[in-house]
């Protein structure tokens, strides 16, 4: 399945904008969301092809939601990748446990995330 609409979440402002640019300039759509609550209802809603996903975030955090979006029927078809700032390796098995696809430790390497979503894809 080719990747064309990508969900960014992430409560930085700053982070959602860098993606968002690195990943428009290189052909994809993206559509971003500020919380864990937010992001499941856009990937019901706005069906995304993959999601990039925050961990540490106020309120429902990613783990949380990553969980929720894939036990869910409507959703877990979609892969998530886990972009977060918690790199040890106890962070990378939980996150993956709860139904990430891959998991990246900021801050991600550009060509490292392009060549991971076009593996997806």
């Amino acid at each position: 399945m080719p990747i064309n609409k990508i969900l960014v979440v992430d409560d930085s402002p700053t982070e959602r904008l860098a993606l968002t640019e690195l990943l428009t300039r290189n052909g994809y759509e993206v559509v971003t969301a500020d919380s864990g609550e937010e992001a499941i209802t856009k990937s019901k809603g706005e069906r995304p092809d993959l999601i990039l996903m925050d961990v540490v975030m106020p309120g429902m955090n990613g783990y949380q939601a990553t969980r929720t979006i894939s036990r869910d029927d409507a959703t877990r078809h979609i892969p998530i990748i886990m972009c977060t700032s918690k790199g040890l390796e106890t962070d990378k098995i939980w996150g993956m446990r709860q139904g990430a696809y891959d998991y990246l430790v900021k801050p991600v390497e550009h060509t490292e995330l392009l060549a991971r979503i076009k593996a997806i894809g």
